[in-house]
């Protein structure tokens, strides 16, 4: 259920924090969400459902094919982000892994919306994670093109969420 990866510069033991763990397979439950992965530093600690536990050195990016046959479910939306990052390069992206809220509370107005004025800093969305609500905000002034997620949807590091153009 868990896997830790330590970066190649560093190979010596990792400590790992079972109760990082724990919070993170408890948070896979609460959203839904197949697959979560956080960073510190460099400690990496991937939580996905129906896979065993592994630990190995870094790079991350081999590691990923290995896990995909554990992960078939995980392995089905990755192909769609992979689409829509093409499609859209120049989205603002998500610096997290969490649940996506458009509006500041249920049955608040939605923060933006396709066509309103931003300006940079503007709050755009929120993510919660880790029952933290992190609002994201416009990284430049401009007009919403698209808002490519829906309210209350998981989402991963990297996915496209606002076109500001």
């Amino acid at each position: 259920m868990a896997e830790s990866k330590r970066s190649s510069g560093n190979k010596s033991g990792m400590n790992v924090d079972t109760k990082l763990v724990r919070e993170l397979a408890d948070m896979l439950g609460e959203t839904g969400l197949t697959e979560i992965e956080v960073e510190d530093g460099e400690r990496k600690i991937r939580v996905s459902r129906g896979g065993g536990v592994q630990m190995m050195a870094a790079p991350a990016p081999a590691a990923a094919p290995a896990s995909a046959p554990a992960a078939p479910a995980a392995a089905a939306p990755t192909a769609p982000d992979a689409s829509a990052a093409d499609d859209h390069s120049d989205a603002l992206k998500s610096p997290m892994v969490g649940t996506c809220y458009l509006a500041p509370e249920p049955g608040a107005a939605d923060f933006v919306s396709v066509g309103d004025s931003v300006q940079k800093g503007d709050t755009l969305l929120i993510v919660e994670a880790m029952k933290v609500m992190n609002p994201i905000t416009a990284d430049k002034p401009g007009t919403i093109k698209a808002i490519l997620v829906e309210n209350a949807q998981p989402i991963e590091y990297g996915q496209p969420l606002v076109v500001i153009a």
